[in-house]
């Protein structure tokens, strides 16, 4: 792809505006720590760890639409290489601007916990790109963070790492199995698939 063609695709996925939500949400993720004074407990990190992936997430899920579905279908080359480095470029950016946010203590909540959850959250909301438009993609994220938020508290046994793993501290391997999992398949699928075309049926 010519140096034209990169900056015309980057600007019909809106990659400069997303990089700058990355940006904004990284802020406010900085913001969320100060103001709660996690470098007192790492405890205090866990609405951070949790909602600032998921912000991030839904960010890069809205960058995952496109305008011009048919004329993407009916290219001469094939978009999957395409989409695998908008995917795979901006998931890094998140996985390494938003770790800022709780430096200090890796073992509990800190950078490793918040590149696992990007990676996770970035993954749901791929794969919801394409079953439900990217548009609509932050939504099944949204709801299961928030309702694992809300039911892991008191929760015991060895599947709770997996399933609860936006809630579990950045060394729980089941966790990070869970989170890599997620991101490979909803990866997978959004490269194959690309994002349902919006105003789609079911």
């Amino acid at each position: 792809m010519t140096a034209i063609g990169l900056l015309l695709y980057a600007r019909s996925r809106a990659l400069w505006p997303t990089l700058a939500a990355l940006v904004g949400t990284t802020g406010f993720a900085l913001w969320a720590a100060h103001l709660m004074d996690a470098h007192l407990d790492p405890s205090r990190r866990v609405p951070v760890v949790a909602l600032a992936p998921l912000l991030a997430a839904a960010v890069i899920g809205t960058s995952l639409y496109t305008a011009s579905d048919e004329l993407d279908r009916t290219a001469v080359r094939p978009w999957w290489p395409r989409r695998l480095v908008q995917l795979l470029g901006l998931s890094a950016v998140a996985a390494v601007l938003l770790p800022t946010a709780v430096l200090g203590d890796t073992l509990v909540f800190g950078p490793p916990a918040m590149i696992r959850n990007t990676l996770g959250s970035t993954g749901v909301t791929a794969a919801a790109a394409v079953l439900f438009g990217a548009r609509l993609s932050w939504l099944p994220a949204f709801g299961y963070v928030s309702a694992v938020y809300l039911a892991s508290g008191g929760a015991r046994g060895p599947a709770v790492t997996v399933w609860a793993w936006p809630m579990q501290p950045g060394t729980q391997t089941g966790a990070w199995a869970a989170a890599l999992v997620a991101f490979a398949a909803g990866g997978a699928l959004y490269v194959a698939r690309g994002a349902r075309p919006e105003g789609a049926r079911a």
